[in-house]
């Protein structure tokens, strides 16, 4: 099926809301060796006023993108070895971030094979390091409007549905207990802890027992 871009207006008006809805969405990366792309399977969101966000302590040269239009990337160095992909998620001038976490590779699989040497295919795109180096993401991409450019994008294929499973972020010192890591539930491309996966969230499976 082909994969049609995503206009702006699509995308919702909210961190939260926008990372769920990024899940089942194509991401697309554009190269001169072909196209690679990948069905987004999990996500974090970093909403306005969370502390563990690249944005919270306000806008600077380095974090720019995200206090632009929702839907422009943000390519973010971390602890030095790997770069992340993270996407602005509200209006301009506010500061917010989605965390692009995995994805399932569909097209260029050997080249993102030749990027990540050894790899098996359920991990080449597993984690968002690896994501990266698949895709060949790096600061080049920084600020890139996945809602217009041409090399890096974000798109749907018409009639694909995807469940959404919901659990706590990955990874955090402070602010672990709050439900905004997003995964395509079912999906082996999920990186994380697998009992996230399998149990949800505290608050969730308090309710579950609460329903009986």
């Amino acid at each position: 099926m082909p994969v049609r871009r995503l206009s702006r207006r699509a995308l919702p008006v909210d961190t939260v809301d926008l990372a769920r809805y990024l899940v089942g969405k194509i991401l697309v990366r554009e190269t001169p060796r072909g196209r690679l792309s990948g069905r987004i399977v999990e996500t974090e969101a970093y909403p306005v006023g969370d502390p563990t966000s690249y944005a919270y302590r306000g806008p600077t040269k380095r974090n720019a993108p995200l206090f632009m239009e929702r839907g422009h990337a943000y390519v973010r160095l971390v602890y030095g070895a790997s770069y992340s992909l993270n996407v602005s998620g509200e209006r301009a001038g506010v500061g917010a971030a989605i965390l692009i976490r995995a994805i399932e590779p569909l097209e260029g699989v050997l080249l993102m094979q030749r990027r990540r040497r050894g790899a098996k295919h359920v991990d080449l795109a597993r984690g968002p390091g690896r994501l990266a180096a698949a895709l060949g993401i790096d600061p080049r991409f920084d600020a890139t409007d996945l809602a217009a450019d041409t090399t890096l994008w974000i798109g749907h294929m018409a009639g694909a549905a995807t469940s959404v499973g919901v659990t706590t972020r990955i990874g955090l010192s402070r602010e672990r207990d709050r439900p905004l890591r997003f995964y395509a539930i079912g999906s082996p491309f999920v990186s994380g802890p697998k009992r996230l996966i399998a149990g949800g969230t505290r608050a969730a499976r308090a309710r579950r027992a609460r329903r009986g």
